[in-house]
């Protein structure tokens, strides 16, 4: 047997998750459950001014959904002209390449172009041509203020925008990471005494300008990390970058091109225009010392 999930994935969170585990549940020890996502991302194909940063990358993304239970992830080309397709041709495309028994998906599922399709439309579907629809329900969170969201990828987005890592990891089911590889910067940090790895990457979505304490994970081990995302404020007019300043690596920081990635754990503080680098220097101890201290 195998289930069928059909999504844009992007960040599986919680959400994303209750419906692997629910198609996980259905397909049994013996059965196998099969992603089937996009890569571009849909609205990067149908309005690309309005695409948001991505939560993950195609590679993280598959490395998460065979790790929350997926057996194989099957990714699509949105631009081959299946989101043209009705939705009963959508679908009749997708069993071609994916011949699964059952499908499973959220309520706010929707599929065909224009949208046009939903749950409802694909029990309908499922009836007259022989699949079963298992629609999950919302995983609703609570978040550290006590209120209760959705998980849903805008959510996540939208805590990033606001500075609320902690409630974005909430959404996740685990911090919100970013991978890139080690560029060279301006050197600021190493001339104030606190050397820091310029992290490059590439249309993925940076929480809120500000410092915060989290980790990162190089070679495979993980070290503390006050990371600064911003346009150094303090030395005038900048690109908004984002950058670690590594607890314990002994790596040298003058070598660029070796991967990093990055988890955002908890917000510090806002970016400030300080006085002069005394002033900076000051706080960049205290932030380094609160990271040090959420070990």
């Amino acid at each position: 047997m195998i289930i069928a999930s059909i999504g844009n994935f992007d960040g599986v969170h919680r959400g994303h998750q209750a419906i692997v585990a629910a198609a996980r549940a259905a397909a049994g020890a013996g059965g196998r459950v099969v992603a089937v996502t996009f890569d571009p991302l849909p609205v990067a194909v149908l309005r690309p001014d309005a695409a948001p940063a991505r939560l993950t990358s195609a590679v993280r993304r598959e490395a998460l959904l065979l790790e929350c239970g997926c057996d194989a992830v099957h990714v699509l080309d949105p631009r081959s002209g299946i989101l043209a397709e009705s939705p009963e041709g959508f679908i009749e495309h997708l069993r071609a390449v994916v011949p699964f028994d059952a499908i499973a998906e959220g309520a706010d599922f929707r599929f065909g172009r224009g949208r046009s399709g939903d749950v409802t439309t694909l029990a309908a579907i499922g009836a007259r041509v022989g699949f079963k629809t298992i629609e999950v329900p919302e995983v609703d969170e609570a978040l550290s203020d006590g209120s209760m969201i959705a998980a849903r990828s805008t959510a996540v987005r939208w805590m990033l925008s606001m500075g609320r890592v902690a409630d974005a990891a909430r959404l996740l089911g685990r911090a919100h990471a970013l991978e890139g590889v080690v560029e060279r910067g301006d050197q600021r940090g190493r001339l104030l005494g606190f050397p820091t790895a310029n992290v490059m990457t590439t249309s993925m979505a940076l929480p809120a300008d500000g410092v915060y304490a989290g980790r990162a994970i190089v070679d495979g081990r993980h070290y503390q990390a006050a990371i600064s995302v911003g346009t150094k404020p303090t030395f005038g007019s900048n690109a908004r970058v984002c950058e670690a300043h590594v607890l314990g690596l002994d790596a040298a920081l003058d070598s660029y091109g070796w991967p990093i990635e990055v988890r955002f754990e908890q917000w510090l503080r806002s970016q400030w225009r300080f006085p002069g680098p005394d002033a900076l220097v000051a706080q960049l101890r205290e932030d380094v010392a609160r990271t040090a201290a959420l070990a």
